[in-house]
């Protein structure tokens, strides 16, 4: 058990445990020894994106590094993969971001990247914790880190997120809908998609530090959808705070999910024989329709528990190129160590290029199946109980072969998640709730 990382790295809210500026320094410290090996001059890459709290977890973080003499290069607010990319560029010891993705802007998180811009494993982030629990040696004065701005962070990550694209390749013809959540792809996605020729819409790119993913971006793709017909745009794009994911809209207004993306990168790539391991990675989220859609062309589907450092250590682990969740956090680590929500939307403005035709047609490739998700407020801690099996298993049965039950507990809050598909809606949610009421009697059972 891990105190302090969760699924994603460490969250919540900001200016209190464990993110407040004595924890944080001692954090920074901490992972700071973890990764200085070698006697070389160490350093750490630190991105955040537009929360107001960003400049309190970025001081204290940087407080501990530079205490144990690690250089500080500061990037100041830019995508989470961005800091993935520039940790390895710079040839850098480690690599932060300071977001809480898609959470209300009074949560912080902190998400870290190893040298190669790979998220940590769960063994490497135990043992960083078990460092919290005995003495941090500082260095002496003359050791002492240094701090730095990074003064072209945003224009190498443009170049590099363009470089990702044939050099032929032009938006001209395109008019895109871009909702920035008011984080931090607020001025790096307008500006790739202008110099790329697309005519832009931006939406929410004015952050003020309490905006973040306030009714837009993508956990509200409500405004993106209402702005592509408004507008009569082609396609419309929507990212969460830290843009390591994208959903779309199709001229219609309709919302596209992950699982539609992951189905049409795969497919373009397969054609193209671009397709390694002739499949690709998923979380247990992704809908079965996606499964069966794959199958018709010949392309498996590899499954991961819920969280893309799982999706990314299966796709090194067995060399496939391709993977994501249904969110819309999609890694192609042609180019990327990580989710990247820009670059993932080049690659569907590319076929949308190239085919010429409508977004609603190109980005519907299967129907899925009837999927329900509900969070109910109880203890992880009673998915342990032996009587639970029982509750899931009577529920499979029901579900039978076209249906698919996934019950888990939430890596961030005190919540059990409910997820189960099947072959009609009604069904489906009845299950559902039947686990949810369930679950419910048993825990006031345990309490009594």
């Amino acid at each position: 058990m891990r105190k302090f990382f969760g699924t994603d790295g460490i969250r919540g809210q900001a200016n209190i445990e464990p993110l407040t500026p004595h924890t944080l320094t001692r954090l920074g410290q901490a992972i700071g020894l973890h990764f200085m090996r070698g006697d070389h001059r160490h350093r750490v890459v630190i991105g955040k994106d537009t929360r107001l709290s960003c400049y309190m977890v970025e001081a204290a973080l940087a407080a501990g590094f530079v205490s144990v003499g690690m250089d500080v290069a500061l990037v100041g607010p830019l995508p989470t993969p961005a800091v993935a990319m520039l940790t390895r560029s710079l040839r850098a010891d480690l690599g932060v971001m300071i977001s809480a993705s898609h959470n209300p802007f009074a949560d912080n998180g902190i998400k870290l990247f190893d040298p190669d811009g790979f998220k940590l494993s769960d063994e490497v982030e135990r043992e960083i914790e078990a460092r919290l629990e005995g003495s941090l040696p500082l260095v002496q004065p003359p050791y002492l880190g240094q701090m730095s701005l990074l003064q072209d962070a945003v224009g190498r990550y443009v170049e590099f997120v363009k470089g990702s694209i044939p050099r032929h390749i032009q938006f001209e013809d395109l008019r895109v809908v871009v909702d920035c959540a008011n984080g931090s792809a607020y001025k790096v996605a307008p500006l790739v998609l202008k110099e790329l020729g697309a005519t832009v819409i931006p939406l929410s790119t004015t952050p003020n530090g309490k905006n973040i993913n306030a009714e837009c971006g993508a956990t509200y793709p409500q405004l993106m959808c209402e702005k592509v017909k408004e507008v009569g745009a082609h396609v419309g794009l929507a990212f969460d705070g830290d843009a390591d994911r994208v959903v779309f809209a199709d001229e219609t207004g309709r919302l596209i999910d992950g699982d539609q993306i992951m189905a049409l990168i795969a497919t373009d790539w397969s054609e193209r024989g671009l397709l390694k391991g002739r499949g690709l990675v998923a979380t247990l989220m992704s809908n079965l329709g996606l499964e069966r859609y794959l199958e018709s062309h010949h392309i498996s589907l590899v499954r991961t528990p819920v969280g893309d450092r799982y999706v990314a250590e299966k796709m090194r682990d067995e060399g496939y190129n391709i993977g994501g969740e249904q969110s819309g956090h999609i890694i192609l680590s042609d180019y990327a160590t990580a989710g990247d929500g820009l670059l993932t939307a080049l690659q569907v403005l590319t076929v949308l290029t190239l085919k010429k035709t409508p977004a609603s047609q190109v980005l519907k490739l299967f129907t899925p199946f009837p999927q329900i998700l509900k969070n109910v407020r109880l203890s992880p801690s009673l998915l342990k109980l032996p009587d639970v099996e029982e509750i899931f298993e009577k529920a499979r049965a029901q579900l039978g072969r076209n249906g698919r039950l996934v019950v888990r507990p939430s890596g961030t809050e005190p919540l059990i998640r409910i997820m189960a598909e099947g072959e009609t809606l009604n069904l489906t949610e009845e299950i559902v709730n039947q686990i949810a009421i369930s679950l419910t009697s048993l825990s006031e059972k345990v309490a009594a």
